[in-house]
């Protein structure tokens, strides 16, 4: 009887874990969903959502960026009007959670494309590349705290 009530707290949890996995990759792909839609409406303040809010958050590129004010007036001052923002998609998104050695999901990386289909350019001449993103689950859900996009 004892082996058996193992086996299923075993099973349990382990059906546990499956559940919140999901619903981590959801939320995941919720807030690039919304750091896209933000993007699409001209809101730099509200695509900087999905970034930590720390001096620690980075942005790589061209140069490295150090810290959330920073990475923000670089978006504000290479894309200064809707015509160079443009419409900004994703594709191939994969999202893979990390998993600690005590089994608890704190931190995911993020890979896909990112494209603009946009009039004008300013300062950012891109309009497609890669990203892989590092993200963070914290006490405001899950947020940025490395961007490499090339």
């Amino acid at each position: 009887m004892r082996g058996a009530l193992l086996a299923l707290m075993v099973i349990c949890g382990g059906l546990a874990l499956h559940a919140q996995a999901g619903s981590d990759e959801a939320a995941i792909r919720a807030v690039l969903e919304a750091q896209a839609a933000a993007w699409n409406h001209d809101d730099i303040p509200a695509f900087m959502h999905a970034y930590e809010d720390s001096p620690e958050t980075t942005f790589i590129g061209a140069t490295l960026r150090k810290g959330y004010a920073p990475i923000q007036e670089r978006y504000t001052l290479s894309y200064t009007n809707h015509e160079q923002m443009g419409t900004l998609t994703y594709s191939g998104l994969e999202v893979r959670l990390l998993t600690s050695s005590c089994g608890k999901v704190e931190f995911a990386v993020a890979t896909g494309n990112f494209h603009l289909e946009r009039t004008a350019k300013g300062e950012a001449k891109k309009d497609d590349g890669i990203f892989s993103l590092v993200l963070r689950k914290g006490p405001h859900g899950w947020k940025i705290v490395l961007d490499h996009t090339s």
